[in-house]
Formats: C-alpha cells, structure tokens, sequence
C-alpha cells in the first residue's frame, strides 16, 4: 500500500504543477481576449482529471473488493441510495425556462437535467454542512469523555 500512496502523490504533484501551468498560460494568453486555445486547454485538462479520478476510484475498488469481499456489496448498496436519491431529484426538478436569456431557450430534458443538478448542489452542500456540525460535535463530545 505504501507504494501506491507514492504513486498517487507524485500523480497529485503532477496534475497540481500542470493545473498552475494551465493557469498562468490562460493569465499571459489573455482570458478576457476570449482565447478559445486557453479554454480548450482547460476543458481537455478537467476531462483528463475526472477520467483519472474515475480510474483511480475503480483502482481502489478492485484492490479493496481483493482485500475485502463484503466492502463490494456495501459498496452496492451505497451506489443503489445514490442513485435512488438522483432519480427522486430528477422526479422533483421542475424543468422551468431560464429568465433573462437571450438566446433560444434550450429543450425541456436539457431544463429538468439543469435543475435537477442543481437541485443535488443544494443538497449536498447541505449535507456537507450538517456533516461539519455533526462531526465537530461528535468530536466534542468524545474529547469531554476522554
């Protein structure tokens, strides 16, 4: 195991070095000057860092579904909840035409797909603060134990 947090730290110091690089490059190109080159660069790099994010998950999938069986059936139940939650937001996601466009208004699925993934932003940065607050309560009070 030692070896692959070698390996994925160097991978983050990589991407992270890259990720600056991109940056700069879009500062000294000029994104005001709509340099379509700077944003197809950025766009290509998130691609490649959520296609490694991807392969880095299903990695430690397989080499903790080797190491223990029964994280593989959790891990099932937990995609089944993420997806029932997806789709009760999608379900509830009104799909209403967006106000102050001037352009053509795009269809109906792209409308509810649109709400629904901000639906799930809400959420879960509700989620996120709820896990803060109780986490740092949690912590509280097993610290006043000890």
């Amino acid at each position: 195991m030692k070896n692959y947090n070698k390996l994925f730290t160097w991978l983050m110091i990589v991407l992270a070095v890259i990720g600056f690089a991109l940056v700069v490059w879009g500062f000294v190109g000029g994104w005001e000057t709509k340099n379509a080159l700077a944003s197809d660069a950025i766009l290509t790099f998130a691609y490649i860092m959520v296609g490694i994010a991807v392969l880095a998950i299903i990695t430690g999938v397989v080499i903790g579904g080797m190491n223990d069986p029964k994280s593989l059936v959790k891990l099932g139940i937990t995609l089944v909840a993420i997806a029932v939650v997806c789709f009760v937001v999608y379900l509830i996601a009104p799909g209403t035409e967006a106000k102050g466009l001037l352009v053509e208004q795009p269809g109906p699925g792209t409308l509810k797909l649109t709400d629904t993934v901000l639906y799930l932003a809400y959420l879960l940065a509700i989620a996120a603060a709820v896990a803060i607050v109780v986490g740092e309560v949690r912590v509280a009070i097993t610290n006043k134990k000890g």
